[in-house]
């Protein structure tokens, strides 16, 4: 069985007015650019007294050796979700106004094809390889992954900001 690291989580959260369909494409096509197969095992839509309150998961894979594999798992909840109309240079705009937020965990994957799966052996000299013969190769994809989590939240955060300024005033 391969095994699964946890490194890093973050999360950002926003108030205010959006564009949820072009906020959904931007997170998506950041991690595809990024090289990412982005699954989204759901996606939930509920309507409350408060607006529309919507959940996704999404598990993002990125090859990055026939060992190692950055695993991203994205949660989005948005709260209090209503449509408003916003006028800008003239035109009547249909945005959305609510709370969106984004956890995002970032995993290590190793041993992800199960190459060191056969024996209790192999298994035994996985160990000995992840802890000895690659151990800097090793922190170094856990940086990386600290640095990708990041990047997705503060590029979600900046896209949520210019939008709130667009559209505010």
């Amino acid at each position: 069985m391969s095994e699964l690291d946890k490194i890093y989580q973050g999360k950002t959260k926003y108030l205010g007015i959006f564009d949820f369909k072009e906020f959904y494409r931007f997170c998506y096509d950041w991690l595809v650019d990024h090289e990412y197969l982005v699954e989204e095992r759901t996606y939930s839509e509920k309507i409350k007294p408060t607006g529309k309150e919507i959940g996704i998961d999404w598990i993002c894979r990125r090859k990055i050796s026939d060992y190692f594999r950055f695993v991203l798992k994205i949660h989005w909840l948005v709260l209090a979700m209503t449509n408003v109309e916003v006028t800008k240079e003239g035109k009547k705009l249909t945005l959305n106004k609510g709370q969106p937020e984004i956890g995002v965990v970032g995993y290590l994957e190793k041993d992800y094809e199960h190459r060191w799966e056969a024996t209790a052996l192999s298994k035994f000299m996985r160990g000995l390889y992840d802890r000895y013969i690659i151990k800097g190769r090793i922190e170094k994809y856990e940086e990386k992954i600290i640095e990708e989590v990041d990047e997705f939240i503060a590029q979600a955060k900046s896209f949520l900001a210019l939008e709130g300024r667009k559209f505010s005033g």
